[in-house]
């Protein structure tokens, strides 16, 4: 939704009262983006309303768009380019992906040492996240919050086929599995993406954290 200038902090003062003209809302929430409200109607339907003060329609980045009413025209002939990928932040997600790994391989060995399998699970489904933004920014993109966050439009998956393996039953040895060809995979990913970064491999963090996890493997058949 495009607002005036001049209407702006009305409009977003009045945002939820305004959402609420739509439908019974169920749910109601802007998890913490001020110009954002996401709806779902007791009928089912979801909505994303984003708001923009029309000076600030430079700003936008979103892509193909449908123009549903503009009485003034002031989007004709406006075009939206999709956002760039940052790529400072790009190197900064990268560095946090190839130390943090290593820190979570750390949990999932103790976890599973104590015997603790939810915890493992949970550890695991982080170790498989990091592959995932790790494909992500090979492939251009940037790391999510949400990894899996249409994931399918944004990367080609064949080359996440290998983390396949990786979904397994809260069971001790196919968890250690599962975390063995989540290691392989980073393996044979991590080194060549931190290079072509310019960004150090953590060779001795992967020898140490990495080696304790293999022997557990090893030592459970």
């Amino acid at each position: 939704m495009i607002v005036r200038d001049t209407a702006y902090d009305e409009v977003i003062a009045g945002r939820d009262a305004l959402a609420r003209t739509v439908g019974e809302i169920l749910f109601l929430e802007d998890f913490g983006n001020d110009n954002m409200a996401f709806v779902i109607l007791a009928d089912g339907t979801e909505l994303e309303f984003n708001y923009f003060a029309e000076g600030d329609l430079d700003k936008i980045r979103s892509g193909p768009h449908r123009v549903l009413l503009d009485k003034e025209g002031i989007l004709a002939n406006r075009a939206f380019p999709l956002p760039e990928t940052d790529r400072t932040a790009q190197v900064e997600s990268l560095r946090e992906v190839l130390l943090w790994f290593w820190h979570d391989v750390g949990h999932f060995a103790t976890a599973v040492g104590r015997g603790q399998l939810w915890w493992a699970a949970g550890q695991l489904e982080q170790l498989r996240a990091y592959c995932v933004n790790l494909i992500r920014i090979e492939q251009g993109g940037g790391a999510e919050d949400e990894p899996y966050w249409k994931l399918d439009d944004e990367v080609a998956t064949a080359s996440l086929d290998a983390l396949r393996a990786t979904f397994v039953p809260l069971e001790r040895d196919a968890l250690l599995r599962a975390a063995g060809d989540a290691l392989a995979f980073f393996h044979e990913r991590a080194p060549n993406i931190a290079e072509a970064f310019g960004l150090p491999y953590p060779a001795e963090l992967d020898r140490l954290v990495g080696g304790h996890l293999e022997r557990m493997i090893d030592a459970s058949g």
